[in-house]
């Protein structure tokens, strides 16, 4: 068994996927063993196929469980974003980890954020302001980027000190925000090995 194991969690269909390869990319590059899950939909098959994505993205991602949660040294969490919040869906996800809770299961394991917002003032940092709620009711250890690498100060699109982010309506990552997912993935990763292993 290998330390740190990462975990990456998300809920989505867009380039928030690609945002949660690049953390996961990042997080192996620095040796760990790495899990990508995307939390169950809650949505109808029907009212998902009118929101034109692409499903392949997602078609080989398991749905999480809270045994991911429990295998983690580490987290790296991610939504898009919805009116500045977090979606339903990771939310509903979240609220069944009470067990969890009860057991002190997920306390000191570190903990980062990731989202997706269509516009530029859309709620990026809102949103990941808001899963590390969470986090601080499990007594996670949330780890932030600051201005560790120079694309979080170059960036005009997405990521900044609170976590990777991507403006979701350029379709594309940039260069930087790939970085900066990557270096998510190399952070937790740091954190976990010196905390967990």
């Amino acid at each position: 068994m290998s330390c740190p194991k990462i975990l990456v969690l998300f809920y989505g269909y867009g380039t928030i996927v690609d945002l949660a390869m690049e953390i996961a990319e990042g997080a192996k590059a620095e040796g760990a063993e790495v899990r990508v899950v995307r939390v169950p939909e809650l949505f109808p098959k029907e009212v998902v196929a009118k929101f034109n994505v692409d499903l392949s993205k997602i078609e080989k991602i398991p749905e999480a469980t809270m045994q991911d949660l429990e295998w983690a040294d580490g987290i790296v969490m991610g939504s898009p974003t919805r009116y500045g919040n977090v979606t339903g869906q990771l939310k509903f996800f979240l609220d069944q980890t009470r067990d969890l809770w009860l057991k002190g299961a997920l306390y000191g394991k570190p903990v980062g954020f990731f989202t997706e917002a269509s516009t530029i003032h859309g709620g990026h940092e809102s949103t990941i302001l808001t899963m590390s709620a969470y986090a601080y009711h499990q007594g996670m250890v949330i780890v932030p980027l600051g201005y560790a690498i120079k694309e979080i100060s170059m960036t005009t699109t997405g990521g900044s000190p609170y976590g990777p982010s991507h403006l979701g309506s350029l379709k594309q990552m940039d260069d930087n925000e790939r970085a900066i997912a990557r270096f998510m993935g190399k952070r937790i990763t740091e954190v976990a090995r010196k905390l967990r292993c």
